[in-house]
């Protein structure tokens, strides 16, 4: 035995190795054998997902149409890639717009769009409105049908499932006859009136009133004199009630009134629009200062449709209870008026949007004073009215079915002058709420005319 080798391991009286030496060769065998499985599980694992990766990069690259040189360029109709939008920290998303004149014009802007965008469909409009009304009824079916027999403690689960889907649903077809007031339904005016009138009319709302308000809202938008909702105010005309109602509590009250009785005000009362001289400005009133002498014929026709559910509603109630008709029709209607003030709110509510007065104010910046927000599966569900709000502000007779890739392909040219913000809905709503009370003067350059949001009283 050699010299290193006694100095390396304890011996025993007998010159031989000992247990104890014997046993922490073996241990260390084992332990590299161990080391050496490890490292070749890792590569083969590591192997497995660079072939995994590599096989869906190929399959990506394969099915994305190539780009050309007059895509990239903006051809005339042209299609385009869009990388999808990286997610943006707090402060990106409340980074101030540009309030500049913009680089680029409307008809640049539609040349970027594929023509087919712009061109309505009868059979494509109807499916969508034919889905909903077949997704309603048979929500209608099921609760009619199988919640009486129900244990009585699941018919608490129930109802409010029921409520939730059917306002969600419902809301679906209140995009579809809103996009009949922008013409968006078809080419032909008459069939758009005709179903906005009867689907919008079942959900309470003056057709031709609103319809008319609303077309001067998207003629308007961003302007504090002229424009006709969710009009901010400025910190002079903030009651003096206002810092009371500056907390949580307060926002609360605030917020819950705002989503449960503010579309109905504002139909009624015009509360949260802007001031008019001269009259009541009621959207059931044919003479009220809303409107012209030739859309006035037009208001009583609404009311017509608004008195004919009404009365179809009291006869339901009276054979079937008014409990029945609350459960059924009230509470979902409650839910979709939500919806509408809610979306309408956050779409024009952002920390990062102008307004502008008169010395300032021109179309094109005040239809960019929008934001698009995301909903998640009620984007599909709400016919992408949350998502592409921007596009539609631009083009409005566009339909529903082509604003998705309309927003692709103006989004590279729009820049800084597009907003997406996809803050969670309900988080948004509170900080918006909260950050959003009045509009103030910019003090960070030379332009008076440009107004933005402030909280601080």
């Amino acid at each position: 035995m050699s010299l290193n080798r006694l100095t390396r391991a304890p011996v025993n009286l007998n010159g031989l190795p000992s247990a104890q030496s014997h046993l922490t060769r073996t241990r260390e065998i084992h332990y590299q054998r161990d080391r050496e499985r490890e490292k070749e599980r890792r590569q083969r694992e590591s192997l497995r997902r660079s072939f995994f990766v590599g096989f869906i990069v190929i399959n990506v690259k394969s099915s994305s149409p190539p780009t050309s040189a007059s895509s990239r360029n903006m051809g005339a109709g042209g299609r385009m890639q869009v990388s999808p939008p990286s997610k943006k920290s707090e402060t990106d998303t409340v980074k101030r717009v540009p309030c500049e004149t913009p680089p680029f014009t409307v008809g640049e802007l539609k040349k970027a769009i594929p023509p087919h965008c712009f061109k309505r469909s009868i059979p494509r409009s109807f499916s969508y409105l034919i889905w909903d009304i077949i997704i309603a009824s048979c929500f209608y079916y099921v609760a009619t049908t199988y919640f009486p027999l129900l244990p009585h403690p699941l018919s608490y689960f129930a109802w409010p499932l029921y409520w939730a889907c059917q306002g969600c649903v419902l809301t679906g077809v209140w995009v579809i006859a809103h996009e009949c007031g922008h013409h968006a339904f078809s080419d032909y005016q008459w069939l758009d009136d005709t179903v906005g009138l009867i689907f919008h009319s079942f959900l309470l709302v003056p057709y031709f009133s609103w319809k008319y308000s609303h077309r001067r809202h998207h003629s308007n938008t961003g302007s504090l004199e002229r424009d006709e909702v969710f009009v901010p105010k400025k910190k002079s005309d903030i009651k003096w009630y206002g810092k009371y109602l500056n907390n949580p509590l307060g926002r609360t009250v605030m917020l819950t009134v705002q989503f449960t009785l503010g579309w109905p005000l504002y139909l009624a009362f015009n509360v949260s629009g802007r001031p008019y001289d001269g009259g009541f400005a009621c959207h059931f009133h044919p003479n009220a200062p809303i409107y012209n002498d030739r859309e006035r014929l037009q208001i009583y026709i609404s009311d017509a449709g608004i008195l004919a559910v009404c009365y179809g509603l009291y006869r339901y109630a009276a054979v079937q209870g008014v409990a029945s008709m609350v459960c059924f029709y009230g509470v979902p209607l409650l839910i979709v008026n939500g919806f509408l003030v809610l979306i309408t709110y956050l779409q024009h509510t952002h920390p990062s949007l102008p307004h502008y007065d008169s010395s300032e104010w021109d179309w094109l910046r005040g239809a960019l004073a929008t934001v698009d927000r995301d909903y998640g599966i009620l984007n599909k569900v709400f016919h992408n009215i949350t998502d592409t709000h921007v596009a539609h502000h631009l083009f409005s007779t566009m339909p529903h079915y082509h604003a998705m890739e309309a927003t692709k392909a103006i989004k590279p040219i729009l820049g800084e002058y597009y907003q997406f913000d996809g803050t969670p809905v309900v988080k948004a709503m509170w900080r918006e709420a909260k950050e959003c009370i009045y509009v103030e003067p910019d003090r960070q350059g030379e332009k008076k005319g440009v107004f933005w949001y402030n909280n601080k009283l």
